[in-house]
């Protein structure tokens, strides 16, 4: 591998690492790896055995080829829609749209059949700020004793950390998006 084969490479893992939101360290310890290694290479200051590299590239989710091609550094991918990890909710289902580990946001979208929820009791997650933006039809938004109907494109923002619950009240199917910053800590889920 040329000097300027293993920068690009080294530039190509250090910034699917920063897309993916991962430390060097946590990086090195998914992959096996030590953490003055992956420096090291991050710095084009040594080159990688295949072995190292599939390692390294399991751990960030992409295959060795995509490490060894600049084109897909900026993006985690297509998320298909068939692939979304989805929640089933009472008439309603909640699906992924944003795939972890993201720094800064998470995102979800949603589709209520009519009498669908995401529960009949109230909810809080974390103590982020989330947004709810009604793509299709109408919808109620309990948030603590405040009541809110939200019609297409209507949306508000609000603390997950205030109990809340979503409900189609109406005869026609709706839709919403969830936007969320920071994303939820997967403990930091609780009902009641």
């Amino acid at each position: 591998m040329s000097a300027d084969d293993a920068l690009e490479l080294g530039r190509r893992v250090a910034a699917l690492r920063e897309v993916r939101g991962m430390s060097l360290r946590a990086l090195a310890a998914a992959a096996g790896v030590s953490s003055s290694f992956l420096s090291q290479l991050e710095n084009a200051r040594t080159n990688a055995s295949v072995a190292s590299l599939r390692k390294i590239a399991v751990a960030l989710g992409v295959s060795a080829a995509q490490l060894l091609d600049d084109k897909l550094v900026h993006t985690r991918g297509v998320l298909r829609a068939a692939d979304r990890p989805t929640l089933p909710l009472e008439g309603a289902d909640k699906y992924v749209l944003s795939l972890p580990p993201l720094r800064n946001l998470e995102v979800y979208a949603g589709h209520f059949e009519p009498g669908g929820s995401t529960g009949s009791d109230l909810y809080t997650h974390g103590q982020s700020q989330e947004m709810l933006v009604v793509t299709m039809g109408e919808i109620m938004l309990q948030l603590g004793d405040d009541r809110y109907t939200l019609r297409t494109d209507d949306s508000i923002e609000f603390l997950s950390s205030v109990p809340h619950r979503v409900a189609n009240e109406s005869d026609a199917p709706a839709s919403v998006m969830w936007i969320n910053s920071p994303p939820t800590p997967v403990e930091d889920v609780h009902v009641g």
